[in-house]
């Protein structure tokens, strides 16, 4: 049956055969004894669609959003995709985490249990774990997948099915369409029991195991210039009611730190009562952390989201005054720092790489020119930054640090997947070391502006609701000028002349002729980058455009660079004001801007 085409009735009629969770059931049941056919529209069409990022959406009972039927359906597609295409799959097994969201335990186990019934061998995290547990345990058991359930920072009603393949990254092209494929040509569910998972001999806790090995590997990221001072730094810590606050503590104190937790946020509650949007980049998620560093005269804040793989800081000085560091900003003192050590330790900065994401800062591509190390940036998330950095690997080079701007950082061989609790140890390790020279990190970096130019960012989004509509913003910007070549973008900005494009949806780069082919792979949705140049004083732009995949948002991440700060923080308002009014026509479409 096509959900497209079919009716609503026989949609319902689908669902009501199969499910047999008597609430998800009696859900679907009461609208259509309600007669509230714009809901279960919602509700049934179109089909959650699995993709790159596993499967993420409401939990409520229907075919468009997370529930126990379609985590069923997801398993039994992965599980026979994984069998068909991984070797000794079988025998080499699944490893599978949760977090605390409401679900999440259940959709583990019903997970385990269908991997299971075909016969594999399942790895299965008895207590809660922060994400990147799952790849770390993919690799250390040698596992032909891992799944883990969560939503990371979406808000309470979300939840997730995040998927790593054997290599221990998250899964990319062409596994993305094999499983989706595989979902649905299996979408009998064969089991519905989680009894297995209590009582089969394949199931088999690894918990404790794995936990010990981890912080075994943290250990490993002490820094050479490291040692706990007599006088230490105060930092405060807060989990935003998720799961980092025993990992995170537990790991700090390997390195003789200590943290003052945000009491209110610091055990794991689905509810997430404090922050709507557990996420520490929402205006305000910091708010109640910052209050007690000031209260406690802390001169730090460390943040991770729900699912602790991501990770945000703020400094406070004597006066209590605040900088808030940005995604990128953390990027560029965490990569600044990895050259460092590098280079300090007497081996070829020609083998040295790290990776960014494209819409990452630029900051450390002009590190890297300057310095000798090799920049390497991908697309968009760490299911890319994590296979580069792999592929980088077997080309010889030695890959210790890569991130992406949505405070996401990859830290030592073991997990090529974001950390919170990494960075966490890295960020605290590395405030202790400037402190005792007499700094701070907000000056470390300012003295990195002094080395290789002042970068700043201005990332932020317009709502679109209406996916045609987002096509013809599009369309347009690649037919600017009305030349009809396909390729007839935007020759200026806010007085900078537009000296590259990069099309990641059609295939051009002007950059590269006479095939004009990039170098990155294709996107999946709309993605244009531009850079441009002021040639009166060369302060430069880089402005990349893309729709996301989980959000109604044409998103933009801008940064500009030059040697005058207030100069580039002027231009970047002016560039803001021109992509609004003259680019996306903001006010013609009706578009939202936060």
């Amino acid at each position: 049956m096509s959900i497209n085409s079919a009716s609503l009735e026989e949609l319902v009629d689908s669902w009501l055969q199969v499910d047999q969770n008597e609430a998800t059931r009696t859900e679907i049941q009461s609208l259509w004894k309600k007669g509230d056919t714009k809901e279960l529209e919602r509700r049934m069409r179109p089909r959650i669609e699995f993709g790159t990022a596993g499967l993420r959406g409401k939990m409520e009972a229907g075919w468009a959003r997370m529930n126990d039927l379609i985590i069923i359906q997801a398993s039994q597609g992965l599980c026979q995709y994984v069998l068909q295409e991984v070797k000794d799959a079988k025998t080499r097994g699944i490893v599978i985490g949760h977090d605390h969201r409401y679900n999440s335990e259940r959709w583990a186990q019903l997970t385990a249990a269908v991997f299971l019934e075909s016969g594999m061998k399942v790895y299965l995290y008895r207590e809660l774990v922060h994400t990147p547990m799952v790849p770390f345990g993919v690799k250390k058991m040698n596992a032909a997948c891992g799944v883990m359930i969560t939503a990371s920072h979406n808000p309470k009603n979300d939840n997730g099915y995040k998927v790593y393949w054997e290599n221990a990254v998250q899964i990319i092209s062409p596994h993305d369409v094999g499983i989706s494929q595989s979902i649905k040509a299996n979408f009998a569910p064969k089991t519905w029991s989680v009894e297995q998972v209590h009582s089969s001999t394949n199931c088999v806790d690894v918990t404790e195991q794995m936990r010990k090995s981890y912080f075994s590997e943290i250990e490993k990221l002490k820094l050479s210039l490291y040692t706990p001072s007599t006088k230490p730094l105060l930092f405060v810590n807060t989990s935003m009611h998720g799961v980092s606050h025993p990992i995170v503590t537990k790991a700090l104190k390997t390195f003789g730190i200590s943290v003052i937790p945000v009491e209110e946020q610091m055990l794991p509650d689905p509810e997430f009562p404090t922050v709507p949007f557990p996420n520490p980049e929402e205006k305000g998620a910091l708010d109640l952390a910052i209050a007690q560093a000031k209260n406690h005269h802390a001169n730090y804040v460390l943040a991770q989201d729900p699912d602790s793989d991501r990770f945000s800081a703020c400094e406070l000085d004597s006066a209590g005054r605040v900088t808030a560091f940005t995604g990128d900003q953390l990027g560029t003192i965490f990569a600044s720092h990895v050259f460092e050590t590098y280079r300090d330790s007497g081996k070829p900065l020609s083998k040295l790489a790290i990776v960014a994401s494209t819409v990452s800062s630029k900051m450390v591509e002009a590190m890297a020119e300057r310095e000798g190390f090799r920049f390497v940036e991908c697309l968009t998330g760490f299911k890319y930054i994590g296979n580069t950095a792999l592929d980088l690997v077997k080309q010889g080079y030695e890959v210790p640090f890569g991130y992406e701007e949505a405070i996401g950082y990859m830290f030592g061989p073991e997990i090529r997947d974001k950390d919170g609790v990494a960075a966490s140890v890295m960020f605290a390790q590395l405030a202790e070391i400037l402190h005792r020279e007499g700094k701070t990190i907000k000056s470390y970096l300012e003295d990195l502006y002094q080395r290789y130019g002042f970068f700043k960012t201005s990332n932020s989004y317009f709502i679109c609701p209406d996916p045609p509509t987002i096509d013809t913003i599009f369309a347009r910007l690649r037919n600017y000028n009305g030349l009809n070549s396909g390729a007839d973008y935007p020759r200026n900005i806010a007085g900078l002349d537009i000296t590259s494009v990069v099309d990641l949806t059609t295939g051009y780069d002007s950059n590269n002729p006479p095939t004009y082919q990039p170098s990155l792979p294709l996107s999946s949705g709309h993605m244009i980058q531009f850079r441009g140049e002021q040639k009166t004083d060369g302060t430069k732009i880089v402005l990349t455009i893309r729709t996301s995949g989980t959000e109604p948002k044409i998103k933009y991440y801008l940064e500009g660079n030059g040697k005058d700060s207030a100069q580039v923080s002027k231009l970047l308002t002016r560039v803001v004001s021109e992509l609004g009014t003259d680019w996306m026509q903001a006010t013609v479409y009706n578009l939202g801007h936060p």
